[in-house]
């Protein structure tokens, strides 16, 4: 199954941390069949002096949507991610690996919401997704992720791109 996922890093060689995390991850799930251009981006959700490298890619695996989690997390812990954020509190971090589609999935669990509960808000998840999945659609919202993005970027004049 294709499976998207978003990467993020604000601290340490942020170029290496999302080449190392693209690495395990093809190793976990399989061969990474596209993978955006990094992008620079300001911390969303808290305020920190380091800037964030995000990416999106996309995998086809075998795995089933929690061991897909399973294999996420991981990941991050492998790479020295020593706590997730909580009660929407976020910090910085070697290494972010979201989940944020499951093909036409919808997964609403306590171990996992997908899509991701908040990739259409934020542009430096669907400005990357959107370079190698324009036309891949939300299946909770029932858009594509370009128009999620061109919705975000129109409502929100404030917003730069990465």
């Amino acid at each position: 199954m294709k499976v998207y996922l978003g990467l993020g890093t604000n601290i340490g060689s942020k170029k290496d941390n999302l080449t190392r995390a693209i690495d395990l991850l093809s190793l976990a799930l399989g061969k990474c069949a596209a993978l955006s251009q990094f992008i620079e981006t300001a911390p969303w959700g808290f305020e920190s002096s380091n800037t964030f490298l995000n990416c999106a890619a996309a995998f086809d695996t075998m795995l089933s949507p929690l061991e897909l989690l399973s294999a996420t997390q991981h990941i991050e812990r492998e790479m020295g991610r020593t706590q997730k954020s909580h009660n929407g509190i976020y910090h910085d971090r070697i290494i972010d690996i979201d989940i944020l589609l499951i093909e036409d999935t919808v997964i609403e669990s306590g171990r996992l919401t997908v899509p991701h509960p908040l990739m259409h808000k934020r542009t430096f998840v669907l400005e990357p997704l959107c370079q190698i999945a324009p036309d891949a659609m939300h299946p909770a919202i029932g858009k594509s992720i370009r128009e999620l993005l061109e919705e975000l970027l129109e409502n929100e004049p404030n917003i730069t791109k990465g």
